[in-house]
């Protein structure tokens, strides 16, 4: 283990890096960040409300296993790039190899920006779910003032250290699995039970215009938006032991064990649903609404035990966000190492005390409290984190698939062998599909902002940043390249 440590430290020198953070994550470790991000107790449960609006019992029934089936593609094509290039930059490195710093440079900022939105949705979900919970009056400030807190509390633990931070991780499976374990149990054994024909409703509650097989496809977003984030597993690889094979297996297994346990836990609940209007528009004592799976659960088991299990969901979510700080973080200070981000001399900083990168730390939780303010819709700002992130993922792909990569990646001992070139190909069109539909959603406000978010990097890149961003030092240098 020893002289793995060592041969991972003498790459990043070979990089011109220096190994500045604590390189102490073991296998399960890796595997929990990745887990954690991914949460199916957060992205099912916040957005299982859109999936029962636009496509009924039926979306949870088929949207999950496909939404599933595809994504194991993108996960497999990006973790053999991860294990050819174990570092902090993970994507931004991987493109910046295979297609140059302009490639580089755009692929950080979706993850940047895929991140940000992706910590506001899981916080200020996990807010929205603690509101009720806490007997909080349901008013804005009152929100915003505890959204404020989870964000806080994320930017606090992750300072302190990444031993704090894989520990906690570490005891988030723990809470994940017991969640799920108390979640489906009780469903099963005690909530009153529709018949197995119910999961084959195709009825839709959406007030947006359009044939049920339309509203059914804007409905994969509660999926998709679950299943994004086990890049982390990549993003952590320089505080990670043998990451070459550690990374690729914690992002691959977060995904296969997320995707089974949740489905799971998602037929259990749309099963124990009395009236799927009744838990769409449920409301509390006081008038204010209560999330449609907090509503299902009080329902079907009581308030008491309803709002017990909905506490360890909201425990999860809050590992979700702390995973997602972590994450986060390392790609601003990847990033900023190689003079890509505005204040790079501030965002690369260091403490020298915990060996975490503390000013890209809190960029990271103000940056989402931004988010947040802005988006004005919870489906908006995991819409346009799930395009981003999913630009960010496939970008590599797509540059080690094309053919014609300025640097070819040696495979690393992870890899997918003859399947890798058809493989990568199925997530480059899926990726498609998939960004175009949830762009799309919400009178286009995800879409909209995407292109003003493109057009604006654009002009940055072309008028400074193109003759001032020179990339990693290591570029066009063959030192992650295939010898001929």
């Amino acid at each position: 283990m020893e002289q793995a440590q060592q041969s991972q430290d003498t790459e990043l020198d070979k990089l011109g890096y220096a190994q500045e953070l604590f390189r102490t994550m073991g296998g399960f470790s890796n595997f929990a960040i990745g887990f954690s991000v991914v949460s199916v107790l957060t992205g099912a449960v916040t957005l299982y409300d859109h999936g029962l609006k636009m496509g009924g019992p039926a979306e949870m029934t088929f949207g999950w296993p496909i939404v599933t089936f595809f994504t194991m593609f993108v996960v497999l094509s990006m973790a053999e790039l991860a294990s050819s290039l174990p570092t902090s930059g993970a994507m931004y490195h991987w493109s910046c190899e295979l297609g140059g710093k302009a490639w580089g440079w755009f692929t950080a900022w979706f993850v940047i920006v895929g991140y940000v939105t992706a910590l506001a949705g899981i916080d200020y979900g996990c807010a929205q779910f603690l509101m009720p919970m806490l007997g909080l009056p349901a008013t804005t400030t009152n929100l915003l003032i505890l959204y404020a807190v989870l964000l806080a509390s994320h930017g606090l633990i992750n300072q302190i250290g990444i031993k704090l931070v894989s520990w906690l991780n570490d005891f988030s499976v723990t809470v994940h699995i017991v969640g799920l374990v108390i979640i489906i149990g009780a469903l099963f054994l005690f909530a009153p039970k529709q018949p197995v024909s119910f999961l084959l409703s195709g009825v839709t509650s959406s007030t947006e215009q359009g044939p049920y097989w339309w509203l059914f496809i804007l409905g994969l977003l509660q999926a998709q938006w679950t299943l994004s984030g086990y890049d982390s597993s990549a993003s952590v690889a320089e505080e990670t032991l043998d990451a070459r094979t550690t990374a690729p297996w914690g992002m691959v297994i977060a995904v296969v064990v997320s995707s089974i346990v949740g489905y799971i836990m998602l037929i259990a609940l749309t099963l124990a649903i009395k009236d799927v209007n009744g838990v769409l528009t449920a409301k509390d004592a006081s008038g204010s609404p209560v999330p449609t799976v907090v509503a299902i659960l009080v329902q079907s088991l009581g308030g008491t035990v309803g709002s017990a299990v909905s506490m360890l969901a909201a425990m999860a979510m809050w590992f979700c966000g702390l995973g997602a700080v972590t994450g986060c973080s390392r790609v601003i200070y990847a990033f900023a190492r190689d003079g890509g981000m505005p204040f790079s001399n501030v965002l690369k900083k260091v403490n020298t005390h915990h060996h975490t990168p503390t000013a890209a730390i809190w960029f990271t939780v103000c940056a989402a409290f931004v988010a947040a303010l802005y988006s004005g819709a919870y489906t908006v700002v995991t819409s346009i984190s799930v395009i981003c992130l999913y630009f960010a993922y496939i970008t590599p792909v797509f540059l080690s698939w094309r053919g014609r990569s300025v640097t070819p990646l040696v495979k690393g001992p992870w890899h997918l062998g003859r399947f890798s070139h058809s493989m990568n190909l199925i997530a480059i069109i899926w990726t498609v599909f998939i960004s175009f539909v949830v762009s799309v959603a919400n009178e286009m406000r995800a879409g909209k902002t995407m292109a003003g978010l493109l057009i604006v990097l654009a002009g940055w890149y072309y008028l400074r940043e193109r003759k001032r961003f020179a990339g990693p030092s290591w570029i066009g240098k063959g030192l992650t390249a295939k010898q001929d």
